[in-house]
């Protein structure tokens, strides 16, 4: 799933291809993807590309003063053409491709979706605050309002567990479940620590964490192709996606804790004192 950093490096991507450049059309290949009708997208065409922001995992083109939103979810991609194909796709079946938009050089993008469970969101509005996901965002961690009091107040007195804090977009924009894995194995601290229990310590320990392993993850990847960044992603984690392997940091074997649709990895010495956490998930398939 695209986080933070990559949606920030497909901002720039866009924002250095297609500001400026006029939207010749918009072709809707998988009509579930959007989720507004008015304006319609038909509105986009001939209207110029003016700017490219990101809003926590929120890409927003600013079209004329109409704004393309786009949530990639889980499995969504973006893919950039310097030449679009002359001949039209056909909707359907396997395939892949959701949206295509043209641009007036007839270079443009696609946006891809894998896998048979759809989350992929295309929204044309006048105000990316009239998309419910960009309205109830939580405060950017890669914006210097987000300090470590800010963090303090989020977390105090919060009876949840650290890294299902983290990934809530209401709470925090823009961290996923693996970055939420690399801040914690960052700062030495178990996904299962109640937020309420944090100390001043650990509050500013896991602020610096959060901060610095975006940061590092943003620089990573500026200036990548579209193409490149998931595989900087993948090679540029250490502890999540890497379950069995040995940790980076004191050697221990990575551990992972399975859920529903989902797994986290940690380093039992790094963040739980050597001590494994429980998998109920695993526990009861080996009864």
């Amino acid at each position: 799933m695209p986080e933070l950093p990559e949606v920030e490096a497909l901002t720039d991507f866009l924002r250095e291809r297609v500001v400026g450049h006029a939207i010749a059309r918009t072709d809707v290949l998988a009509i579930s993807a959007l989720k507004t009708y008015d304006p319609p997208v038909t509105a986009l065409g001939g209207l110029t590309v003016t700017g490219a922001a990101r809003h926590g995992k929120f890409l927003d083109l600013d079209v004329d003063g109409l704004h393309l939103v786009i949530h990639l979810a889980r499995a969504g991609w973006l893919r950039w053409r310097d030449e679009i194909p002359s001949r039209p796709v056909r909707p359907g079946g396997k395939n892949p491709l959701a949206l295509r938009v043209h641009l007036d050089d007839g270079s443009g993008f696609d946006l891809t979706e894998a896998g048979t469970k759809k989350g992929l969101a295309v929204y044309v509005v006048r105000d990316p605050a009239e998309v419910p996901g960009v309205a109830s965002l939580g405060p950017d961690p890669l914006d210097g309002s987000f300090t470590t009091a800010v963090l303090a107040g989020i977390v105090g007195g919060k009876r949840a567990q650290i890294k299902g804090l983290l990934r809530d977009q209401k709470i925090i924009a823009g961290i996923g479940n693996a970055y939420s894995d690399e801040v914690l194995h960052v700062a030495r601290m178990s996904p299962f620590k109640m937020a309420s229990s944090l100390t001043e310590d650990d509050v500013a320990t896991l602020h610096e964490a959060i901060v610095t392993t975006l940061r590092d993850a943003v620089e990573r990847s500026r200036g990548l192709e579209a193409q490149d960044l998931k595989g900087e992603k993948k090679t540029g984690l250490r502890v999540h996606g890497r379950t069995g392997q040995k940790c980076p940091v004191c050697g221990d074997t990575i551990r992972e804790v399975s859920f529903a649709d989902s797994s986290l990895q940690y380093c039992p010495t790094c963040q739980t004192g050597g001590k494994p956490l429980a998998d109920r998930r695993m526990s009861r398939l080996l009864k």
